[in-house]
């Protein structure tokens, strides 16, 4: 798949391209949906022509309503990964910024759509708005697609009730995975790098892994959770998972994503880890005493070998 960036156009196939346009944070289900819409679209210039993603980077509500605090279901790269399982075979990354946001609708579609993506199909939401204030919709894009010589399709809306990326982030706030997967279509994934902790896991006899994920990557309620975590040799393996503060220890502690992954004893630290959401298990709580907190810990990480157990025959069509 070629991924082209600003000001690597021309790595852009001259062909003509089959086109969606959207951000698809998560990738759910409905934006699945839209993508396998794109990929089997009728007529012969869509059958030859390119399957191409046009997507955004920074998210467009981080640019135009940063006080909003939007939290992202995944990183870039994750979505570009996504992409290719479900065979896109072009991604245009434009970086959405102020000047982009001040650009006409009909200039966009000219200078990107027309010029650079020779798109004969373009396949956008029912919801799409783009260009300066939002002016462009789905009855501009087909007017514009006249000029430029391009269909137009509107995807309908997906799910009921309909499946949005603000849904699972809404979802994923209240603790919800049932939910959160149901319109994902698999358990929610958090992409992280192993940093270094105060080792208080291993002084209990649980070492984790402390997981340093993207600025403004969306973090779970916190709690307890039973999940997987995919590590560096690409294997899936059983992971407690503790999101929360340490009230056992810290009155006003940091917020720490760790994740101990009984039987695993290779070092992870700078390690890549994408961490899968399985079931939630509890509250964090405070124990009258330590021994009741590592009581704890270990019926969770029991609980949670049952769960990845029952899973796991699931684990490569749904993470992979």
């Amino acid at each position: 798949m070629i991924v082209v960036r600003d000001g690597e156009t021309s790595k852009l196939s001259t062909d003509e391209a089959v086109v969606a346009i959207g951000v698809f944070d998560g990738l759910h289900l409905g934006h699945q949906a839209i993508i396998d819409m794109l990929l089997h679209l009728d007529g012969e210039r869509a059958r030859d022509a390119i399957p191409t993603i046009l997507t955004f980077d920074p998210h467009p509500a981080q640019v135009l309503a940063p006080e909003r605090g939007l939290r992202l279901l995944g990183t870039l790269e994750q979505r570009l990964e996504g992409f290719e399982a479900l065979g896109i075979e072009q991604v245009r990354v434009l970086t959405f910024d102020r000047h982009l946001a001040n650009e006409s609708a009909s200039d966009f579609v000219g200078r990107v759509l027309a010029g650079e993506l020779h798109a004969c199909e373009v396949v956008v939401g029912e919801d799409f708005r783009f260009g300066h204030d939002r002016l462009g919709d789905v009855e501009l894009l087909s007017a514009e697609g006249q000029r430029y010589e391009f269909g137009v399709y509107e995807a309908p809306t997906y799910g009921e009730p309909r499946w949005s990326s603000s849904a699972v982030r809404r979802a994923l706030l209240r603790g919800d995975l049932v939910d959160a997967s149901a319109i994902l279509g698999r358990p929610f994934v958090l992409r992280g790098s192993v940093q270094h902790g105060d080792a208080r896991g291993a002084e209990l006899g649980f070492a984790t892994a402390n997981l340093a994920t993207a600025p403004l990557q969306l973090i779970p309620l916190e709690g307890v959770y039973a999940g997987a975590v995919r590590t560096p040799d690409r294997q899936w393996w059983p992971a407690a998972i503790s999101i929360g503060t340490r009230p056992q220890f810290y009155e006003d502690g940091e917020l720490l994503v760790e994740v101990h992954v009984p039987g695993y004893s290779s070092d992870l630290y700078g390690a890549r880890l994408d961490v899968a959401f399985l079931q939630r298990l509890r509250d964090q709580e405070v124990f009258a005493n330590v021994d009741m907190l590592t009581g704890q810990i270990a019926r969770d990480v029991r609980e949670t070998l049952e769960i990845f157990e029952k899973f796991s025959p699931l684990a490569s069509a749904l993470l992979e």
